[in-house]
């Protein structure tokens, strides 16, 4: 009982993800090594990084007949881009990726259950693979470097730049006497601030 009751998509044979196996002849042991690059097909990303639409992705692979079909190994290498989840600057890094899918001959039977993708003739259409293999690598939350200290949860500044940055804390405490203090003494809110715990001071003891 064959596994697919429906007819295959119709491939393109001149698209660069699709790939030819009549070579192989079907002959269990046959073997073709293929090298070539590739533009990256769309939604290769997650929220904060992909690899753009179009940007070139370089394919070692290699194409071998086993019983069942056609054994695709390889790697795929691409540029990442993202943003740093700490300081938000661009990120860009080269992602490698191992590729290993097994493509069954449309004529034979498989169980059920079977999951294994399949031929369309003599043709695989790789991309499902790779989409599979590159989303599944992309970084969830890119660091620009491992040190990024990040941004200032305050104000938002690049905390790199600014080696010393830093905010006054003020004591709740005081924070009603210096509003007080400032519709009486038009200056500074550092000043109001200290005549507030002075004050405070003062009450306390």
């Amino acid at each position: 009982m064959a596994a697919h009751s429906s007819f295959p998509p119709r491939l393109d044979p001149r698209s660069p993800l699709v790939l030819d196996t009549r070579e192989l002849a079907r002959r269990p042991g046959s073997m073709r090594k293929l090298s070539r690059t590739v533009p990256a097909p769309a939604d290769l990303s997650v929220e904060v990084a992909e690899v753009p639409s179009g940007a070139p992705v370089t394919l070692e692979l290699r194409l071998e007949a086993v019983q069942e079909g056609v054994l695709v190994s390889g790697t795929a290498q691409a540029l990442v881009s993202g943003e740093c989840a700490r300081c938000l600057d661009p990120v860009r890094t080269q992602l490698v990726v191992d590729l290993q899918e097994l493509y069954v001959y449309p004529d034979r039977e498989t169980p059920v259950e079977d999951t294994n993708s399949r031929l369309t003739g003599d043709l695989i259409d790789i991309e499902p693979a790779l989409r599979d293999a590159v989303v599944l690598a992309l970084p969830l939350a890119p660091h620009c470097s491992e040190e990024c200290p990040g941004l200032c949860t305050e104000c938002g500044a690049r905390l790199a730049d600014e080696p010393g940055h830093n905010h006054e804390t003020v004591d709740a405490r005081w924070a009603a006497l210096a509003g007080m203090f400032a519709e009486t003494h038009p200056t500074d809110r550092t000043t109001n601030v200290a005549d507030a715990r002075h004050v405070g001071d003062r009450q306390e003891s």
